[in-house]
């Protein structure tokens, strides 16, 4: 298993938490997610089904900014 950490702008509110959880949870090969609002951050277990950029391209196209 994998794991990447990416710091996330516009978390602000239980609805665009689901909204960001949902959206990596239909990526392949995504294991885990957990999405952290207080610290604006994103944690995503992955296999080699996934890889960084498709969990990073995700997280931007569903309207979120990866620092």
């Amino acid at each position: 298993m994998n794991r990447v950490h990416y710091e996330v702008n516009n978390l602000v509110n239980s609805t665009s938490k689901t909204q960001l959880k949902n959206a990596l949870d239909k990526v392949e090969g995504v294991q885990n997610v957990c999405v952290d609002m207080a610290r604006g951050t994103v944690e995503v277990v992955y296999s080699d089904e996934a890889n960084e950029s498709k969990i990073k391209n995700c997280i931007e196209d569903s309207g979120f900014n990866v620092e």
